[in-house]
């Protein structure tokens, strides 16, 4: 039997509003491509450095400017169209997955909540299903915005284009250390850990009482003192083994314009070409909406194996036979 993938769990929990989902997508895509068209509007302008040192040649330019303002308040329109689809998508699936795990729950039997612990079905129910609400909600519909930013690197200077590539190819490279399997396995590790702590922290909680009657401190929960010192330990070597990754992947998706100025040096040697002019100033102003992409596209994937996991947990609820 082929297993399902991650989208095709959420679409079953969405049932009808799958179809909102699907409708986000696309108008991010659209969104995404008209939120292009003010920087060629912005690029056109170039008759302002070409009419220097006389800018009475300059024409145009304020009706270039309203353009480019119309079609960007258009992709915002458009933008948040896609992001109510999506979030009332969303909520319904956060909705509809809690209310099935609680109706499960209570069909298995009374040991089922001892053995697993109160603070980890807690978490499950409650944090699981919120992580999907932010993936359906914000991470998937920007993924249609990388495609267009792409061609329309490539289109107005290929040589440029290609060249503010060079550290996206190396920035990925180091984000697939941060993504990878090994990064899945760490994930899981992570909620395992914070999953252990909640459920000592509930029983903590719950002894509270038993603390005051007899003067007894904290340390006396020995199980909950051992899942924070555990959950300390690995959080600390989880950060300190992400560290470098995250400067590296940082710093290079920030120097693209760096990359540039050099090449347009380079290009249109020390005179200064107008042309590589005009062009290094459009992409130089395109630099940093590449740039918020990429991380987004980071923190996306990041969530991507946060809802695979969750999906995991809930399933393992889900997989518990009911009392008979």
């Amino acid at each position: 039997m082929k297993k399902e993938s991650s989208m095709q769990k959420l679409f079953a929990y969405a049932g009808n509003y799958k179809y909102l989902i699907i409708a986000s997508w696309i108008l991010s895509a659209v969104s995404a491509l008209i939120a292009l068209l003010p920087f060629y509007y912005i690029w056109i302008m170039q008759e302002v450095v070409l009419a220097a040192p006389d800018y009475s040649k300059a024409q145009n330019l304020s009706g270039l400017g309203w353009w480019a303002v119309g079609f960007a308040l258009l992709s915002m329109f458009i933008y948040i169209c896609g992001l109510l689809c999506s979030h009332i998508a969303a909520f319904h699936v956060q909705a509809n997955m809690r209310s099935i795990l609680m109706r499960h729950i209570l069909t298995l039997p009374m040991g089922f909540m001892d053995s697993e612990g109160r603070g980890k079905i807690r978490k499950i129910v409650n944090e699981s299903t919120a992580a999907k609400e932010t993936y359906l909600a914000h991470q998937l519909p920007d993924k249609a915005t990388p495609v267009g930013l792409l061609l329309l690197l490539v289109v107005f200077d290929w040589k440029l284009g290609l060249l503010s590539l060079v550290p996206v190819v190396f920035a990925f490279l180091i984000m697939g250390a941060m993504t990878g399997q090994r990064m899945k396995i760490k994930m899981e590790e992570y909620q395992n850990a914070l999953e252990e702590m909640s459920s000592e922290a509930v029983e903590y909680v719950r002894g509270i009482p038993v603390v005051k009657t007899f003067g007894q401190s904290v340390f006396s929960f020995k199980r909950f003192q051992t899942s924070i010192k555990k959950y300390e330990k690995w959080t600390i070597a989880y950060t300190k083994d992400l560290m470098w990754p995250m400067v590296g992947f940082t710093t290079l998706i920030n120097a693209i314009f760096a990359i540039l100025i050099g090449a347009a040096y380079w290009f249109g040697g020390a005179n200064g070409d107008p042309e590589i002019l005009i062009n290094l100033l459009f992409y130089i102003i395109i630099t940093p909406v590449l740039t918020v992409t990429l991380g987004k596209i980071m923190y996306g994937g990041e969530n991507q194996m946060i809802v695979e996991d969750a999906l995991k947990r809930t399933d393992g609820i889900l997989s518990r036979n009911p009392l008979p």
